[in-house]
């Protein structure tokens, strides 16, 4: 645990650490978690037929499978890796939704509905949270990179999703950072200016749950 002293530690702003500004230990080939994979994520939306809209007609994702469970329905995408899979979407997912090959893919996404939770609120349903509204702080985004941010704004946009933060923009709203957590004197600092620069180039969308999507270069300036 030694290695971990330092993480309380606040590293010097702006600069760039790879590997970190402390010291991770090594990793023998012996190691217990040599063969972990952050394999996917999972979200609750309420409303299916919209959330598949944004992620596979707005985000171009493509469905690996699905089932329902009896309480809840789940959703697997992933993006087709090859022009190959593209073109023969049935065959990709097929071999895809195979279990060696699904354990082993990484950056899949696991959309969850909780049948019955897509009831307002005045109707007996319950509010959900993204992460982002205090004081229910937690989930921050889902990072998509993306050719041309610019172009994914802008057709996004006329699509009707809403536009959280614009290129451009790198205020402290565009972390997000809350007026209610510098009220509590948290995260207060001024950010670095080649954080901010870099900043510029991300813009967010949020999703129709109101998950923040951040949309980054493949090629920073």
């Amino acid at each position: 645990m030694e290695h971990l002293d330092l993480i309380s530690d606040k590293a010097i702003a702006g600069v760039f650490n790879p590997g970190g500004h402390y010291k991770d230990p090594p990793l023998a080939e012996s190691d217990p978690t040599v063969g972990y994979k952050l394999n996917h994520t999972m979200m609750r939306i309420r409303n299916p037929k919209r959330s598949l809209h944004f992620y596979i007609d707005l985000m171009g994702m493509r469905t690996i499978w699905t089932m329902n469970t009896g309480p809840f329905t789940i959703y697997y995408l992933a993006y087709p890796p090859t022009k190959q899979d593209r073109a023969d979407l049935p065959d990709w997912a097929a071999k895809t939704s195979q279990g060696s090959s699904l354990l082993h893919s990484r950056g899949l996404l696991e959309l969850k509905h909780i049948h019955g939770s897509e009831k307002a609120i005045e109707a007996g349903g319950y509010e959900m949270t993204s992460g982002n509204h205090p004081p229910n702080l937690g989930f921050g985004h889902l990072g998509f990179t993306v050719p041309d941010v610019k172009a994914a704004v802008e057709r996004l946009r006329t699509a009707g999703v809403r536009v959280v933060k614009e290129l451009g923009f790198n205020g402290r709203a565009s972390i997000p950072l809350t007026d209610w957590e510098r009220q509590r004197g948290v995260g207060v600092d001024e950010m670095a200016q080649n954080y901010k620069e870099t900043l510029k180039q991300v813009a967010h969308v949020a999703d129709p749950d109101g998950y923040i999507i951040e949309l980054v270069p493949q090629i920073f300036a």
